[in-house]
This record gives structure tokens, sequence and C-alpha cells, in this order.
């Protein structure tokens, strides 16, 4: 994990990583510990609920890990930058979950730039 944030990453908390090949628990500088876990994502959240001790959870990662997050109803609050740059290829985030947007309150706020952050809220019932 060295190569990819250096010897004291910015986390300073216990991290879980989603794996299919799960490896033992890597200690780094400043408090971060890096857990792999081969599970689901309502079981890893689970586990970093238990470990966040009543502090937030957040989930970082690519469309899929986010994705799936969002297909089990795990998110509640989220943020999403959109940048205007066509990749035309990669893993599209909202693929599959048509009608999300029904159980969110849903903000955007786009910069002279051309970046537009979306926040979406879980609605209350």
């Amino acid at each position: 994990m060295e190569g990819v944030v250096g010897p004291n990453p910015p986390f300073h908390t216990p991290t879980f990583v989603l794996t299919h090949h799960p490896r033992p628990s890597i200690e780094m500088e400043g408090g971060t510990t890096f857990h792999f876990l081969d599970t689901s994502p309502a079981e890893a959240l689970e586990t970093a609920r238990e470990a966040a001790g009543g502090q937030d959870v957040r989930i970082g990662g690519g469309p899929t890990t986010i994705r799936d997050f969002l297909a089990a109803g795990l998110i509640d609050h989220m943020h999403v930058v959109v940048v205007p740059i066509l990749l035309g290829r990669g893993v599209r985030l909202w693929d599959g979950l048509e009608g999300l947007e029904k159980g969110y309150e849903i903000e955007a706020a786009s910069s002279p730039s051309g970046v537009t952050h979306m926040t979406f809220t879980r609605e209350r019932l």
C-alpha cells in the first residue's frame, strides 16, 4: 500500500478494502490500518460501523463498488463530481440503478469550469 498512498495515508482510521484476494492487514503510520475483506457490501459496512464506534463511515471506490452499495440501499448521503471529460469506455456508474433518484433528495451545483457537484441525500420516510 505504501506505493499507492505513501507511508502515512491520510485516513488515520481503520480502512476496509473489498477484495476477492484476502490478505493480512497492513498497519501504516498515523493510525491507518488496511483490512482486506472478501465479503458483501452489507457485511463490510457493518464491520466498518463497528470499528467507527458511532462515527460516520465513508465509502470510496470505483463505479462498480459504489453501484453495489447503492443497489443494496446502503448509501444515506453521496457526493458525486461530474467532470466534462469524455473517456469513451469504462464502467458506467448509473447502469442498473434506474429509479434510484426516487429515494433521494438531489442537489446540483455547477462551477465555471464545467465541473458539477451533485449530492444525494436519502429521503427520510
